[in-house]
């Protein structure tokens, strides 16, 4: 264990978590409720869902706990946290997150921890990664990426891109906790080299057989690197960054002129978004009903209760969608047995 002037780095966290209230009563964005265990690894936490789930996979059969940040139902960014969230990050001997500019409260935790001098290690997943620039019909005042500014943030839609994460937290992990490199970075490329690059390939294949390049989503601007990947105009109806954000007249008119120039009989819609843009498109055009996507960003109750993570959302959810908007396949064909009767127009 590290020393500062005599006194330890845990003993020092302990004491800053115990007036965080106070030190960091402030910072606002996500609140997961979750506290460092009592194990004798070492633990830590993430600031956003996919990332929890790919450093878990990456930690497996390590002494290394892992924890999400993020509360079951919530998307990853956009909500208000309360004093738990800093506690658990102080308490943590790591904190995984997305960069500078995405959460500004992770951002703001990030600030607190470097004046204060705790030493909970910093994760970057987004280190190295190559970002694409906004959509044009993005709002202007949202082009803040951190220090690259004009850049969509939401990369790990591509799950090529999603692989540097992967290495990214891998080093971090190795780092906390040298000794078991070896099985750190196994696990690591197993998940590149077989899992991801399964995803990927199923992806690939989905829109190599798609009957239209354009998809129609009454869901916010999070999709852009599915399109750019496999080549697919995503649509948003919701054009800014922020899964709250509102739909406007405009916005409607396009979707609406979108729906009738490619004959679109099914949307997609996001699984922790409002439905009511969705149903107003089915009551004003022919859209004869919508399907699930999420960016990954956010679990509902039950995948928890099934343990699912990134592969199952991009199985379960977002791949039958596609087949399905992009008329590969009719409802009744996609997703696994009885997909379309739980998906169709959910609540």
């Amino acid at each position: 264990m590290n020393e500062t002037n005599g006194i330890s780095s845990l003993s020092r966290r302990q004491a800053l978590a115990a007036g965080s209230g106070a030190l960091l009563s402030g910072i606002a964005g996500c609140f997961g409720g979750v506290s460092a265990d009592d194990s004798d690894g070492p633990t830590a936490v993430a600031s956003f869902f996919s990332f929890y789930d790919f450093a878990r996979k990456i930690a497996d059969g390590t002494s290394i706990t892992v924890e999400n940040l993020v509360p079951v139902g919530m998307h990853g960014h956009g909500w208000q946290p309360n004093a738990q969230v800093t506690r658990d990050i102080i308490e943590a001997e790591a904190f995984i997150h997305v960069g500078p500019g995405f959460q500004p409260w992770a951002d703001r935790a990030i600030q607190t921890l470097e004046d204060d001098d705790v030493d909970t290690q910093l994760i970057n997943v987004r280190e190295g990664v190559e970002l694409v620039d906004l959509a044009a019909s993005l709002d202007r005042e949202e082009e803040g990426v951190g220090e690259q500014q004009g850049k969509d943030p939401h990369f790990w839609l591509d799950p090529h891109r999603a692989r540097t994460s992967v290495e990214n937290i891998t080093e971090g992990l190795v780092e906390l906790s040298p000794d078991e490199e070896s099985t750190l970075r196994e696990n690591a490329e197993t998940y590149k080299s077989e899992r991801l690059a399964q995803i990927d390939a199923e992806y690939e294949a989905i829109f190599d057989a798609a009957e239209r390049d354009v998809v129609q989503l009454a869901a916010h601007n999070a999709f852009q690197y599915i399109g750019v990947r496999y080549g697919v105009e995503m649509r948003p109806l919701v054009t800014n960054l922020a899964a709250s954000g509102d739909v406007t007249p405009q916005d409607m008119r396009q979707a609406q002129e979108t729906i009738r120039e490619h004959d679109i009989r099914y949307i997609a819609n996001g699984v922790f978004e409002a439905r009511r843009p969705a149903v107003q498109l089915m009551e004003e055009t022919d859209v004869e009903a919508y399907f699930p996507v999420t960016p990954y960003a956010g679990v509902r109750e039950e995948w928890v209760e099934e343990n699912w993570g990134y592969e199952d959302i991009a199985y379960k959810i977002n791949m039958p969608t596609f087949e399905v908007v992009l008329g590969t396949k009719s409802p009744g064909e996609a997703g696994p047995e009885g997909w379309a009767n739980e998906w169709r127009n959910f609540q």
